[in-house]
């Protein structure tokens, strides 16, 4: 398990629902929440008073049988850790890599396959919300820190108030948006990241074409994402004339950023630029003028290669409504921990934040 204190500085709870204002609803203390992917998950503990989420620890997934097992792993070393400060977790809010829809829980990723009701009894816990990852990461967006986040683009209008929208590519392809209601702020999750993926161009059409050798529905996900990095880079050699090699995501991402592998290379460079369509597209059916957000595992492992790379331009490029995106700031997410944030969030409020 990994020592907290080697990771980024732990997410912040939101400080607009402070005890002062508590109503009697509130769930009792200490919160367990956990922000939890196909590959890792990361547990944080809210104590009494606290206004962050502390002792955060990431574990991953293929060593545990379930959120139940890891959890209690977390809970255990938290436990020796605290001593008797230590107290048992009321209640919980896991942000899952997957649809939510009811007690019976399947990770998309990943081969967890879990009933929520059950990890609540396992745990012990008065109660156990259940959120979509990217619906957690949404309800952290309107309490992001300016150095928790970094712009990307020159766009200088600071975003319409109003919706916004998150995706990100990680092990899969996360896609959610928040919108301002009269209660607060609610968090809309979906599916975007299993919609179909439209080229712009020749090039792009003709790696589509080689990923339906593959897939017989290319969505989003099945190149914009960890699972999906591999594909897009046997399409991309497909389409260059050139021998594909067995390559992991990772791989791909180091060889091209080193610019030593030209198919690894392209690979990025269309990576970045379906990326921006996509995000643009989002933007449009969310009519986010508040802003998109780019979180997930993959973009900050490009660095600068992203920042000047085509996504702003081909987020832009969307015909008769240039003009329209071109005033929505887009923004990449560099703390990995904001998840946390959004579980918290959901917890403090059940949902709305």
């Amino acid at each position: 398990m990994n020592d907290s204190s080697q990771l980024p500085l732990p997410a912040r709870l939101p400080s607009a629902e402070s005890a002062a204002t508590a109503t009697q609803g509130r769930l009792p203390r200490p919160w367990l929440v956990a922000d939890i992917g196909g590959t890792n998950a990361r547990f944080g503990w809210l104590a009494d008073g606290s206004s962050s989420v502390e002792h955060v620890q990431t574990l991953p997934t293929a060593s545990h049988a379930g959120p139940g097992a890891a959890a209690q792993a977390y809970l255990a070393q938290l436990a020796a850790q605290l001593g008797s400060a230590y107290r048992p977790p009321r209640a919980g809010a896991f942000a899952v890599a997957t649809a939510v829809g009811g007690d019976d829980i399947s990770l998309t990723n990943s081969g967890w396959h879990f009933l929520r009701s059950a990890t609540r009894d396992e745990l012990a816990l008065d109660e156990l919300l259940m959120l979509n990852d990217f619906e957690a990461l949404a309800l952290s967006l309107p309490h992001l820190a300016a150095e928790q986040v970094r712009p990307i683009g020159n766009t200088a209008a600071p975003g319409t108030p109003g919706t916004m929208a998150v995706i990100g590519p990680g092990t899969g392809l996360g896609v959610a948006g928040i919108m301002p209601t009269a209660r607060g702020w609610l968090a809309v999750p979906g599916e975007g990241g299993h919609a179909t993926l439209a080229p712009a161009d020749d090039f792009e059409s003709a790696v589509l074409t080689a990923g339906r050798r593959e897939f017989v529905h290319v969505s989003a996900e099945r190149l914009l994402s960890g699972i999906g990095l591999p594909v897009l880079h046997r399409a991309v050699a497909a389409v260059l004339g050139q021998a594909p090699q067995t390559l992991l995501a990772e791989e791909i991402v180091e060889r091209g950023l080193a610019r030593q592998d030209e198919v690894c290379s392209r690979t990025l460079d269309t990576f970045c630029a379906l990326l921006g369509s996509f995000a643009g597209n989002v933007a449009l059916t969310l009519g986010a003028r508040g802003g998109v957000y780019i979180g997930g595992g993959i973009v900050p492992r490009l660095g600068e290669r992203f920042f000047a790379s085509d996504f702003r331009p081909r987020f832009e490029a969307k015909g008769r409504f240039h003009s329209y995106l071109r005033d929505i700031p887009t923004t990449l997410i560099t703390d990995t921990l904001v998840a946390l944030t959004g579980a918290a969030c959901a917890l403090e409020t059940h949902g709305r934040c």
